[in-house]
């Protein structure tokens, strides 16, 4: 039998806020242990009043009905001096009013105290047009004809709302008389949206079916123009409040096309009732129109023709709590998704628990079975349960094979932070495993992306316990496990300048640290490494040598540098004059660096043109002074210099050829006293190779 719900069926948002509210208020007033009442129906529906009542809620339709209790505000809402009266005899009182009512006595009421008159569209016997009416702190006129449009004073100006449920095509057509009779009107449609787009969708249905079926309370407003709306549309359209309603002979199952269509105030499980005794019809007629074999005796015949519904159940798909199954979508709302499962229910997905977020009608979609009544009859389904069963399994796979898992900081908690995991599981790691030192402020990883490692599962609760240090700690050890792998002692490789200590350089190989003693980073003398390099900086090293027991390499970096004393006979022939500066001075002479790692020594006897008793007394540390080049002994690593000649030199250059003052006098330099001549460690320094 082909069939169509309308799209927008059953409990409209505010609806569903009042009854969930209420069933809040109903657990609450249960725990005080005082009587529960709702202020008349809290919505028109025998139905949904049946379930409430079940729950503790009774209906009074006076305020002094109700006595040391608790009282709900029903969803039409009430007026401001009906919510005094409650409050004044001790009454807690929940406010259960719609949304959309609600907005709409704030307009009446401000409108009001502007001194502006308003005229409410709707029903005046309606309780929310009652409610409204009684916001409105200045003249008030209820109309729901033409009649009454025609009836009222003259009117310059005024405001126009209109009962939330109202007719939105009545609304329009009354709204028009008002315009031509009040020359200053505004207008503020209040008609809820919920309400305009059910009856735009029940019309629309109406025209493309054989037969309409709406579901509802008759006491409710809605449910009644609805019907009203279909019918003038589709004259075969019925209204009934529950499945059992449904005539047997409505129409003809097999070929007629029906629609469906619920009222706000109908719960969810009364208009799918009516799907499934739609279906039980359906094959019930099957069975009962099968042709009867002439060898079947008349009363196995009679027996077949007379099936019962217990007899049509015992065919129908058996279902349990956790069961996945396989369905096909059949109704789609703001909040819900009906599947049918091949049950005598179908079931209900609540969005929340949809992870396919663009499902359509006819779609079939894999469910898992939560509940299979929640008291109320409905199947409650669900597709995250699937997702996240697997996504737990995937995990704990994880947690076996030791691999680790996504995650990303959600919260600091009191000893840790808890982290989202893949499939949206949540895990806890601890404070002393965030990281390999102590963690002074958690929150700086909420947000973070991190790699975690299970360390402890409760299966039961499926809650886990989570390390990233461990994971930062096997990741280093990998590391370094590889980078010793490729190092041997006589290779070049390059690293990363990481830190500095007063004795050397600690360079990261990729997982390893190695350590440049001071020593090793230039060929001349260096009091701080900071002198030739900078952190961070890439460099080439040489590795001298490898202790794998004790983890420690020995690197060069002036290994892979020029030596200074290659080629110094080329670099600085004899006689060459040149400008440098004094960097050291001893009692037998000065010594000047010509660039760094070489230096030179000037003898006392060739620091000035006379004799002098001490180098201090002509030269100083930092002084720049020209001298020529004596002897170069490349081996011994000695360079003789001569400030004296250098300025022999000058001298005669610019006056021709003079005596030198006192040179008579001066003791030639081979028999200048051992002592005074420089030890072989001050002309070599100890690191000058």
């Amino acid at each position: 039998m082909p069939y169509t719900i309308a799209r927008y069926a059953g409990y409209c948002a505010g609806v569903r806020k009042a009854m969930e509210g209420a069933a809040e208020a109903a657990r609450e007033a249960k725990e005080r242990g005082i009587p529960c009442y709702s202020l008349g129906e809290l919505i028109h529906n025998p139905e949904a009043v049946a379930a409430l009542r079940r729950e503790g809620i009774r209906p009074v339709e006076r305020v002094e009905d109700a006595e040391g209790g608790m009282i709900l505000l029903r969803s039409h809402g009430v007026s401001p001096d009906v919510e005094e009266r409650c409050r004044a005899r001790g009454l807690i009182v929940r406010d259960c009013t719609c949304a959309f009512v609600r907005a709409l006595h704030d307009i009446v009421r401000q409108s009001g105290e502007n001194g502006v008159p308003v005229v409410l569209v709707g029903d005046p016997d309606h309780p929310e047009v009652r409610g409204t009416a009684g916001w409105c702190t200045g003249p008030c006129y209820i109309v729901q004809n033409h009649a009454d449009v025609e009836g009222l004073p003259p009117l310059n100006s005024a405001l126009a709302v209109a009962q939330t449920t109202f007719p939105p095509a009545k609304w329009e057509e009354l709204l028009a008389l008002l315009k031509a009779r009040i020359p200053h009107l505004q207008v503020k449609c209040t008609i809820c949206p919920a309400t305009q787009q059910r009856q735009a969708e029940a019309r629309e249905l109406a025209r493309r079916v054989d037969a309409m079926v709406v579901v509802g309370g008759k006491k409710s407003a809605n449910t009644r123009k609805l019907f009203e709306a279909c019918r003038a549309i589709c004259p075969r359209t019925i209204m009934v409040e529950r499945a059992e309603e449904i005539p047997l002979h409505f129409a003809n199952i097999h070929t007629s096309h029906i629609g469906i269509a619920a009222g706000a105030s109908t719960p969810d499980w009364s208009f799918k009732e009516v799907v499934t005794r739609m279906n039980d019809m359906e094959k019930l007629d099957q069975e009962t129109q099968e042709p009867v074999s002439a060898n079947v005796p008349e009363q196995e015949a009679q027996d077949n023709q007379a099936l019962t519904m217990e007899d049509i159940e015992k065919t129908v798909v058996r279902i349990r709590p956790g069961q996945t199954v396989t369905g096909t979508v059949v109704q789609i709302t703001d909040d819900e998704v009906c599947v049918n499962i091949g049950y005598k229910s179908d079931g209900l997905i609540k969005r929340a628990d949809m992870v396919e977020k663009d499902v359509n009608l006819g779609d079939e979609i894999e469910v898992e079975v939560v509940k299979v009544n929640d008291g109320e009859g409905n199947v409650l389904l669900s597709q995250r349960n699937i997702v996240n069963r697997k996504a737990w399994e995937a995990l704990m796979e994880k947690y076996e094979k030791g691999e680790y898992i996504d995650a990303t900081g959600k919260e600091a908690v009191k000893g840790g932070l808890l982290a989202n995991v893949e499939g949206g599981v949540r895990a806890f790691v601890p404070a002393s495993q965030l990281a390999q030192r102590y963690v002074e402020k958690i929150g700086q990883f909420v947000g973070q992306p991190m790699k975690l490692k299970i360390i402890d599962v409760d299966k039961q609760k499926k809650r886990i316990v989570a390390s990233r240090k461990q994971v930062i700690e096997e990741e280093n050890a990998a590391k370094k496990a590889a980078a010793w792998e490729k190092l041997e002692e006589g290779a070049v490789v390059t690293g990363i300048v990481r830190r500095f200590a007063d004795f050397g350089a600690f360079v990261d190989l990729g997982g390893v640290d190695g350590l440049i003693h001071i020593t090793d980073l230039a060929w001349s003398r260096v009091g701080h490494p900071s002198e030739v390099l900078q952190i961070n900086q890439e460099v080439e090293v040489k590795i001298l040598s490898l202790d794998r027991e004790r983890e420690r390499i020995q690197l060069g970096y002036k290994q892979l540098q020029p030596k200074p004393w290659d080629n110094i006979e080329e670099k600085y022939p004899v006689g060459t004059i040149l400008e440098r500066n004094v960097v050291r001075i001893r009692p037998f002479g000065a010594f000047i660096e010509l660039e760094p790692g070489v230096d030179g020594l000037v003898h006392i006897s060739q620091c000035a043109l006379t004799r002098i008793a001490k180098v201090e007394d002509v030269l100083e540390v930092g002084q720049p002074v020209r001298v020529k080049v004596l002897a170069v002994d490349p081996e011994a690593k000695r360079i003789s210099l001569s400030i004296r000649e250098a300025l022999a030199d000058e001298a005669f250059v610019e006056d021709g050829a003079m005596e030198i003052p006192g040179e008579a006098e001066e003791a030639p330099a081979e028999e200048a006293p051992a002592a005074e001549e420089a030890p072989a460690a001050e002309e070599a320094p100890a690191d000058a190779e």
